[in-house]
């Protein structure tokens, strides 16, 4: 008697429970019923399957499930900085990417990447620019669905808009408070549910990536950041509940929660208090900030075929500032 059997991302292979009765699941159907993208079976299910059948080829490696070719992507706050820096990652993989931010026209470093991009020759790849206002829902829906309707699809959202202001809690300004919420609350809801309506309209899994921070489960030493803070604990929540009513529509949300990074705008933070890069690095185990590259893996974990089974998560990338 013989019994064998796997059960690996989403595959279930037995080839024979009772040796008097051969019983196979088709992994086709299987993914069928599951909504999955067809890829072959990898990993150590590949390895059964050869072994059972000489002549199957595995068509698929590891790095071919973070292939992004052919998939849309949009990222707000991708002028510059970390939403940039993901943009350009998604690229690398092959994915058309459109930035999503303020200015009416994107500024150097933005112009750069894209050259940099075009100089890859990633087939397919392309880097695009649309100036909009992330806390203009209609606006927001409109432009994203544009983009939709030209592409044919959308696969990949990252809301990564954000802006930080600090007041004492006690004193804090009712229009100052509302305007950190305005942008980065209310401006990735807007965001995640312009992509997610052409999601479910194109009946395409897809990735939500919900830009959140540290800062949304922990409180900053010696920084009076209550709109900031708050604000990025309603984008935690915010990423589990859309992930559990997009689910059954195949369309994962996940929220990311960097620690100190050192951007544009954190550095535009240390001119002014120069003593606190050294402050921030001895708050984490590796006794540094992060640097922009730092995110990418995790990027493109999350807005690939790796990460088919998360969502309502919330991954920390903050060199183990919370581990103390």
């Amino acid at each position: 008697m013989t019994r064998a059997s796997a059960l690996r991302g989403g595959y279930l292979i037995t080839p024979r429970i009772f040796s008097s009765r051969p019983f196979t699941i088709s992994v086709t159907r299987l993914r069928e019923a599951q909504s999955i993208s067809p890829l072959a079976p990898v990993g150590v299910e590949a390895a059964l399957r050869a072994a059972e059948d000489p002549s199957f080829r595995p068509r698929v490696t590891l790095w071919k499930e973070f292939d992004l070719s052919n998939r849309v992507a949009i990222v707000s706050g991708a002028n510059r900085g970390l939403g940039l820096e993901m943009a350009e990652t998604m690229c690398e993989a092959g994915a058309i990417v459109y930035c999503l931010d303020l200015p009416e026209n994107p500024g150097p470093e933005w112009q750069a990447t894209r050259k940099y991009v075009e100089r890859l020759g990633v087939t397919g790849a392309r880097l695009e620019y649309v100036n909009v206002d992330v806390t203009q829902q209609e606006v927001l829906w409109d432009k994203v669905k544009a983009i939709a309707d030209k592409e044919g699809r959308m696969d990949i959202c990252i809301a990564a808009a954000g802006i930080l202001h600090g007041a004492d809690c006690l004193d804090y300004p009712a229009a100052e408070f509302q305007k950190v919420m305005n942008v980065n609350t209310n401006g990735v809801l807007y965001t995640a549910q312009a992509a997610g309506r052409q999601m479910a309209r194109f009946g395409t899994p897809g990735s939500i990536i919900l830009i959140a921070s540290m800062s949304g489960s922990i409180t900053n030493k010696d920084h009076a950041w209550v709109a900031y803070n708050t604000s990025k604990s309603a984008v935690l929540q915010m990423a589990r509940s859309m992930a559990c009513e997009l689910g059954p529509k195949k369309i994962r949300v996940n929220s990311l929660s960097p620690g100190h990074i050192y951007t544009n705008m954190t550095a535009a933070y240390l001119d002014k208090q120069p003593h606190l890069l050294d402050k921030w690095s001895s708050l984490n185990p590796l006794g540094r900030i992060g640097r922009p590259d730092e995110l990418r893996g995790v990027i493109a974990w999350l807005a690939s075929n790796a990460s088919t089974f998360c969502t309502g998560s919330d991954i920390l990338v903050s060199g183990g500032h919370h581990a103390w």
